[in-house]
């Protein structure tokens, strides 16, 4: 499926595309990108087990997390587990480009997945991070939903790597993209 537009318009489509799709081939899994919170809140009565990767502390600015405790507190109460860490494909090449400018490796493997999107290259990034945390096993296939910024309208099928074996990374199916991104 593809939406005219991206944004947060098209958050519930998204989630009844991306569910819809777990359940058909059988995926009980299903990692959403969300920094606030309210993406993964619509997923609690999807019976899947959610994993929830935010933004890292400091990314909209230093010490902060974007996620309010009582959003934070309700998911991890409804078992939704929850990853706040470095993202995959910034960490410290973005800060050698913040220092140096420049060009660095993974910014570069984040410029290419983004041909396909902002939200496909999320989903790839979160994937990757919830199998560094061992919150999904390597090779085994999982949903995962992101954004264009706000909300969600990218949903893909994607067989997780470690980051140090990225490239074994599969995007098996994109279930919904906006085309205009």
């Amino acid at each position: 499926m593809h939406w005219p537009t991206k944004g947060p318009a098209n958050t519930d489509a998204t989630i009844r595309a991306a569910v819809a799709r777990a359940r058909e081939l059988s995926i009980s899994r299903i990692i959403v990108a969300s920094h606030r919170g309210q993406t993964a809140e619509k997923l609690l009565e999807s019976g899947l087990e959610i994993v929830c990767v935010t933004h890292q502390v400091g990314f909209a600015r230093p010490g902060e997390d974007e996620m309010p405790p009582e959003m934070r507190a309700k998911l991890a109460a409804a078992g939704v587990k929850l990853l706040t860490t470095t993202h995959l494909l910034a960490g410290i090449d973005r800060a050698l480009r913040f220092k140096f400018q420049g060009v660095y490796p993974s910014e570069i493997v984040a410029d290419a997945l983004r041909m396909l999107g902002q939200g496909v290259k999320v989903c790839a990034e979160i994937a990757g991070m919830a199998c560094d945390a061992g919150l999904v096993p390597p090779g085994e296939d999982v949903v995962c939903i992101a954004g264009s910024g706000t909300g969600a309208d990218t949903a893909c099928v994607i067989s997780p790597a470690h980051s140090q074996h990225f490239f074994d990374l599969k995007i098996r199916e994109i279930i919904c993209k906006p085309r205009d991104f």
